[in-house]
């Protein structure tokens, strides 16, 4: 950072920490439905995105990469699933170095930060909300990233009659 955006940093910082000490002496109301309907949905939409992502690049690449490797090699069934989870593993970390990119999308597309005080950030209301924001997101991903099992149809028969 240059030393104009550092010392902006810096004065945020304050103003941040200043607002949290004067609020630790006052009652803060619990966030309001409307807040914690922002703090879920600002937690879900990058997640919908990187269970999507997840879950096409593991059944497009993973079963090829299966199907490839079990015939050439001729494996068995256990060792095809051996197989078949280290490829998970690696497919896994290949989709999470794209999260960056899906918050970036999630940013450009006006995704703004929920408007909290720092002690309504760490109520258990909020912290719930965001969790499930997660969860249901990255299932909601997953489901609509399993896409590509439509195509598989037509490549197993193909498989099968080879």
């Amino acid at each position: 950072l240059h030393s104009t955006e550092r010392s902006c940093l810096l004065r945020e910082l304050h103003r941040f920490e200043s607002i949290a000490i004067a609020q630790e002496k006052l009652e803060v109301a619990p966030p309001s439905p409307g807040q914690l309907r922002h703090v879920f949905f600002h937690n879900a939409l990058p997640f919908v995105g990187f269970g999507f992502l997840d879950n096409a690049i593991m059944i497009a690449a993973g079963t090829q990469i299966e199907l490839s490797i079990g015939v050439v090699l001729g494996i068995s069934t256990m060792a095809g699933k051996y197989c078949e989870i280290q490829n998970h593993l690696f497919l896994f970390s290949c989709s999470s170095s794209l999260a960056g990119y899906v918050e970036a999308l999630a940013s450009r597309l006006g995704l703004s930060i929920p408007d909290l005080t720092p002690k309504q950030a760490d109520m258990w209301q909020t912290r719930l909300s965001a969790h499930l924001g997660k969860a249901i997101g990255v299932t909601i991903g997953c489901i609509l990233g399993m896409f590509p099992l439509l195509f598989f149809g037509e490549e197993e028969e193909k498989l099968e009659e080879k």
